[in-house]
């Protein structure tokens, strides 16, 4: 089993990776090499059981070695996030659509040298629906993007959808929830927030608040996050048919409901966080639809979001130190 993982660089894909190192592969299948790529060279995971090769590049122009000959199983996690897409016309749409035509064509010259067609895992986002604050949406909802973002990723789940017909690949697509919480720093996601208004005052900072507290959002942890992409890289595909896109059991919190189960775990912390109200940012996360009915996912395997107060622990436990040292803020 080779594995590639694109966009290996951001903080999902080193823990991706570092899952990956830590059991040594997936299901019964061992894995025999694990290629890493991103625009700067990702870290290696520590001790890993197989041989690691780790790339720089651009997905617009993906080398050859990203994906080579045996690879079996594509992890796509590069992308260019909403904001920047939505300021950056042109940026977003090499990256996230022409980026992920690349992907395609990779897959296909291994399938037509007589491959086995590489498992793909997308990760598109929710931000390729609409339907706002009001909206719980079904498994066959419509996907009618209010954002370049969101309208890229859905021509690359289409594109995607197509090849796996074609027998070029066989992908799968999660529409992933806003992650949640991120570390490092904050980043040029419209949705950077929902993670900032945590992780800031875990961190003894400041954070600023630019939405209503009563305005909901579908939310992930990174813990759920790994599992659902180890689960899509794993998963029998026959049932999905030509529906490749899943959206996972995510979690609907409204900011005050985060803000409270920060309270609880940290007292005080949430003083911390203080109304900016940014107009831009909230015409964006407004038209994201709050809340999905997940049905198909979870009959798929995909497992069940722990409660709001287990992700803020669990940001303490995996990721508070590492973004303290990260950021230089010391003990």
């Amino acid at each position: 089993m080779q594995i590639t993982i694109l966009g290996a660089a951001g903080f999902l894909g080193r823990k991706l990776a570092t899952r990956l190192a830590r059991q040594g592969g997936l299901g019964t299948d061992k894995i025999t090499h694990l290629t890493l790529f991103d625009l700067a060279e990702p870290p290696a995971p520590a001790n890993p059981p197989f041989p690691v090769t780790t790339l720089a590049g651009n997905l617009t122009a993906l080398p050859a070695a990203a994906i080579p000959p045996g690879t079996t199983h594509v992890i796509h996690l590069a992308a260019v996030v909403s904001a920047q897409a939505e300021a950056d016309y042109t940026l977003g749409l090499d990256v996230n659509l022409h980026g992920t035509l690349r992907v395609i064509e990779a897959c296909r010259r291994l399938t037509e040298a007589g491959g086995k067609p590489p498992r793909v895992v997308f990760t598109s986002s929710v931000a390729s629906f609409s339907g706002g604050q009001s909206a719980t949406l079904a498994d066959d909802a419509r996907q009618l993007p209010a954002n370049s973002y969101g309208a890229e990723k859905a021509a690359a789940e289409l594109l995607l959808a197509d090849a796996s017909r074609r027998r070029f690949l066989d992908a799968v697509s999660l529409r992933l929830p806003t992650i949640t919480i991120r570390p490092g720093r904050p980043n040029r996601a419209a949705s950077s927030f929902i993670s900032a208004i945590l992780r800031e005052p875990l961190l003894g900072l400041p954070a600023e608040l630019p939405v209503a507290e009563d305005f909901a959002a579908w939310i992930a942890s990174p813990r759920r996050a790994v599992e659902w992409l180890i689960h899509a890289a794993w998963m029998d595909t026959a049932s999905l048919g030509l529906d490749r896109g899943i959206n996972p059991p995510g979690l609907r919190a409204t900011m005050g409901e985060m803000l409270a189960a920060l309270e609880a775990v940290r007292p005080g912390a949430r003083d911390l966080v203080r109304r900016a109200p940014d107009a831009e940012i909230a015409a964006i996360v407004g038209t994201w639809p709050a809340a999905f009915a997940a049905t198909r996912a979870r009959m798929l395997g995909f497992t069940a979001h722990e409660p709001l107060i287990e992700l803020v622990r669990a940001f303490i436990a995996d990721d508070l130190a590492a973004t303290r040292a990260d950021r230089g803020l010391g003990d």
